[in-house]
């Protein structure tokens, strides 16, 4: 916790803050933990042994790598919206919740011009662009290419295929930020306006009853077999839903405890592993069981995003698609290191069926669809009421890379008729869906990988 030098000088101070953890022969504390997180996964063919061997040996070193090119690392964000559901301009006074902006000549001069490169032979189709200087969409500075692709994305932009409040780039208050130099980590936010973040989420937009009350709700813990059976007789969109935003929920929490302020003195800030308080969150006594359905949760999410992986790939391996940062070489190096990532993706064994999606009624499955797609956008604008600007930075950036995710599951049709050359108008992705997308994944595969760490830790606990 980052209130001030001194707050939290070594991990043994922190357990002190939180409750009593308890003990028991080696190997207990994992059990706890992971007893639950093991074999088949609801609603999937895939079971977790399998996630975790293909994430941690074969996966997250190549999306590592990715995640850290020019690319990948610069998002632009408006941490400045305010709060569209209730009247608080309260934000957090710790320091680690700071988010730092980079200076304009340190973002690549690509990434900076917004200049959608994809392929030359965009300039054959002279008569859109005409249509756009006569409209004055565009300034006509820019080439015929991107002047075409402009006024097709504007109008794609105005359909109703977004799950994402998505922020005005183009806003005087939207700047780059370097996800780098802004890593995810825990801030000390938490208390009241957190809840009431996470309250938002799920009361109001999971579509649960209001008489069926959340397990570990304040006063209402003896909810939880209404819950499951609650949660259990609904329709698979519906169950699948409250998944995913769990599965998000226990990612951030494992991002927080695996890079916990350990130390903080005048001299060095470290970082790391706090077992505590990863405990805290998922351990199966401490939680009256809830821990180990939240990580098997984000089990499910790891799923349904790679799944979109594996979806999306024909839209990247089209010749004229291009990682335009400026930089030819680099790009050209980044898009085979993307592909290869795409193919890994597309290859795995027990990929998420989503053709059970909607599938009934078509005017229900419509209506559902829709419905659907109303509350996850409300949950992206949610995130403008995170008081701790790094927590919103990177809210913002996972609900609007699940978003996208979604966006692509349901856009299979269109996806399928992207012709090989040429520019893509009936599916496209922004650069912001792009990084959001694949930063989220980057997150989700980060938790398989650091909850390897976390079980080797507790495995040796006395």
């Amino acid at each position: 916790m980052a209130a001030g030098a001194g707050l939290l000088r070594a991990l043994g101070l922190a357990a002190l803050l939180l409750p009593a953890v308890p003990r028991g022969p080696p190997g207990g504390a994992e059990r706890r933990c992971f007893c639950q997180v093991t074999g088949h996964i609801d609603d999937c063919t895939c079971d977790v042994e399998t996630i975790d061997a293909f994430n941690n040996y074969k996966l997250f070193p190549r999306l590592n790598e990715l995640l850290e090119s020019d690319y990948f690392r610069y998002y632009k964000v408006n941490l400045k919206k305010p709060c569209p559901f209730w009247n608080d301009n309260s934000h957090c006074g710790i320091r680690d919740c700071a988010v730092k902006p980079c200076p304009t000549d340190e973002v690549p001069d690509g990434i900076r011009s917004a200049s959608y490169k994809y392929s030359e032979e965009a300039n054959n189709h002279a008569e859109e662009c005409e249509e756009a200087n006569r409209l004055g969409a565009v300034d006509e500075s820019l080439s015929k290419e991107t002047q075409r692709a402009m006024l097709q994305w504007t109008r794609h932009d105005d359909s109703s295929d977004s799950f994402c409040e998505a922020d005005d780039i183009h806003s005087p208050d939207a700047e780059y930020v370097d996800l780098l130099l802004n890593p995810e980590r825990y801030t000390g936010y938490k208390g009241p306006d957190a809840w009431k973040i996470w309250n938002s989420i799920y009361e109001e937009n999971c579509f649960k009853p209001q008489n069926v009350k959340r397990p570990l709700a304040p006063g209402r813990g003896e909810s939880r077999h209404m819950f499951y059976k609650w949660l259990k007789g609904v329709c698979i969109e519906k169950r699948a839903f409250y998944k995913l935003i769990s599965g998000l929920h226990a990612s951030i929490n494992i991002h927080l405890s695996a890079r916990y302020l350990l130390q903080d003195t005048w001299s060095e800030k470290k970082w790391g592993p706090n077992v505590t308080e990863f405990q805290q969150r998922f351990d199966e006594v401490l939680t009256r069981g809830e821990g180990p359905r939240r990580l098997k949760n984000l089990y499910f999410l790891y799923l349904i995003e790679l799944r979109a992986l594996s979806k999306v790939l024909p839209f990247f391996e089209r010749p004229g698609f291009q990682l335009y940062t400026g930089n030819k070489s680099h790009d050209a190096e980044i898009k085979n290191l993307l592909l290869e990532i795409l193919h890994l993706a597309k290859s795995f064994p027990l990929h998420f069926d989503e053709n059970s999606f909607f599938a009934g009624n078509k005017k229900e499955a419509a209506k559902l669809k829709e419905e659907f797609r109303l509350h996850f956008k409300n949950i992206t604008r949610i995130m403008d009421c995170v008081g701790c600007f790094k927590c919103r930075l990177w809210g913002k950036l996972q609900t609007q890379g699940l978003g996208t995710v979604l966006k692509i599951l349901f856009s299979e049709n269109l996806i399928g008729k992207i012709p090989e050359s040429g520019p893509s108008y009936g599916f496209r992705l922004t650069r912001q869906e792009i990084v959001a997308l694949f930063n989220a994944f980057g997150r989700v595969s980060t938790s398989v990988r650091e909850l390897e760490n976390f079980r080797n830790i507790l495995r040796n606990m006395q």
